[in-house]
């Protein structure tokens, strides 16, 4: 769920004592799971439901990990990153098998996400069994959460509430960059638009209010716990999609904010609009007019709630997007700065989400989105600049060369055209000339604008990617030659591929 980017700017604001991301740090230093002392207790055999239920210590000592690896990251404390380490290796080492009632799907989509993210803030430490964890993510997790979004646990589609399916699609979606799996990534970004199960967009947000700017979640009727868990297992999906370059966030005009705004509203103490909710419960063998039930009213079992999911989902809408978000700016204001697992109770449900939202993810500016433009084809190589040449380059120091913002199109923004401006050269822009492209100041001239300006389309090579079409060339296409850049028409597949873009935070 974090970048480089993310990690290196939450690290600048603690240093500097800058509010509320000193505020987050505080809470995450004082949290007792993030203590370099702390001692794994793994299991080979964990169980969630049922008899023998003993998933307790697995969960604090995923959170454990993921904060001492936090700490590590923004600190520099070697002592931190040597822990998270050593909670995930032991672990690997043990763990064979998660079991239990149904209830062992929840531990399969909730643990399998955390821990990959754990992971994945230390794969690259000499000391990490990179290797051994990747088996274990796909030799445990990942055939469970696939036999679920497949199977259902062998329920009717709509027996299983939606934060069943989005922790599940979450750990697919994890484990997948984490192993550098694309087939899992793709699979769980399918099944965000088009699963049949609960957790998929059209059916977690199943009733949009667009004159209110609201949409109803799939388990407001249930109870409010459940729903705003829900806002925390979708925006976390969202966030690591969003992180491969992937825009889940703002599918069919922005539904999930939309959901997460009504369930904020509702929590806020306000009223909001409800369509009657009719579901079908029982094993699959259920008839067709049987198991069937009606939610007439929004739950208020569990209102005001507080979860650390809302500074997440602000910081993208508000902080990258600039849009307008009302009711889940209030509510994560009013639990600011936010903490993680062990500061919501002892419960499994107090760890549900990993958190720290506030250090994290709390926007420094709003609407003004920085990003890297990754190579589809060449993925250890981003657009930067080395003075006013531009290329697909090896990440390399300082980042700030391969940093731009994306700012509305300098000659217009009919249908999203953006133009990018260098974070570490303001003022100088992403411009072809003759068909090849450098960093230059803008002279504020119409040619420049235009010359500046690019239409975002779906990947010529991924549709979920992204190319950059030329403002004033409509045949032509950003892309990389000889590493190098440049406007060309594209008519091969090995050109698609050279104008095919991740942007990465």
């Amino acid at each position: 769920m974090h970048t480089l980017s993310d990690l290196e700017r939450a690290s600048a604001q603690v240093a500097g004592g800058a509010e509320p991301w000193a505020g987050g740090w505080g809470r995450l230093v004082a949290n007792g799971r993030s203590s370099a002392g702390w001692s794994p207790r793994p299991v080979e055999t964990v169980i969630r439901g049922g008899d023998g239920s003993n998933y307790g210590p697995l969960f604090l000592d995923i959170h454990a990990a993921y904060q001492n690896a936090l700490r590590w990251h923004i600190s520099g404390e070697e002592a931190h990153g040597a822990t998270a380490v050593r909670i995930l290796n032991a672990w690997s080492a043990t763990l064979k098998t998660v079991t239990g009632n149904a209830d062992r799907f929840l531990a399969a989509g909730i643990y399998g996400y955390q821990f990959a993210n754990a992971a994945e803030l230390v794969r690259d430490r000499p000391d990490f069994e990179f290797e051994r964890f990747r088996e274990m993510l796909l030799g445990i997790f990942h055939p469970m959460n696939e036999h679920f979004l497949t199977n259902h646990n062998g329920a009717v589609i709509t027996n299983y509430w939606a934060n069943w399916d989005l922790c599940n699609m979450a750990s697919i979606l994890a484990i997948g960059i984490f192993a550098d799996r694309d087939d899992l990534v793709d699979r769980a970004v399918e099944y965000f638009h088009n699963g049949a199960g609960n957790g998929s967009l059209p059916h977690a947000v199943p009733f949009v209010y667009d004159d209110q700017g609201l949409a109803q979640w799939q388990e407001s009727g249930r109870d409010q716990a459940h729903s705003i868990m829900g806002i925390g297992l979708m925006g976390a999906f969202c966030e690591m999609a969003w992180n491969q370059g992937i825009d889940c966030y703002g599918v069919d005009d922005n539904r999930f904010l939309k959901g997460a705004e009504y369930v904020a509203k509702y929590n806020l103490g306000h009223d909001v609009p409800f369509t009657p909710y009719t579901w079908q419960s029982g094993p699959s063998t259920t008839a067709s007019h049987a198991g069937w039930q009606t939610h007439t009213v929004p739950s208020p079992s569990a209102r005001g709630q507080g979860r650390p999911v809302w500074d997440q989902v602000l910081g993208h809408y508000s902080g990258r997007m600039g849009l307008d978000t009302p009711w889940v700016a209030q509510i994560a204001e009013s639990l600011r700065p936010d903490g993680g697992g062990g500061d919501y109770g002892p419960n499994s449900g107090g760890y549900d989400q990993l958190g720290f939202g506030t250090l994290m993810q709390y926007p420094a500016e709003t609407g003004r989105r920085v990003v890297r433009l990754q190579s589809f084809n060449y993925p250890e190589r981003y657009v930067r600049h080395s003075g006013t040449a531009v290329r697909i380059d090896p990440t390399a120091s300082p980042l700030g060369d391969s940093q731009f913002r994306v700012v509305p199109g300098l000659a217009g923004t009919a249908d999203g055209r953006v133009s990018f401006e260098s974070v570490d050269a303001p003022g100088h822009f992403l411009r072809h000339a003759s068909y090849r492209l450098g960093l230059v100041r803008n002279d504020g001239s119409a040619q420049f604008a235009a010359d500046a300006t690019f239409l975002p389309v779906a990947g010529l090579a991924h549709s979920r990617l992204t190319s950059f079409r030329a403002h004033n060339f409509a045949d032509r296409y950003l892309r990389h030659y000889a590493y190098g850049l440049r406007l060309d028409p594209v008519s091969t597949d090995l050109a698609r591929a050279d104008a095919t873009f991740r942007m990465v935070d």
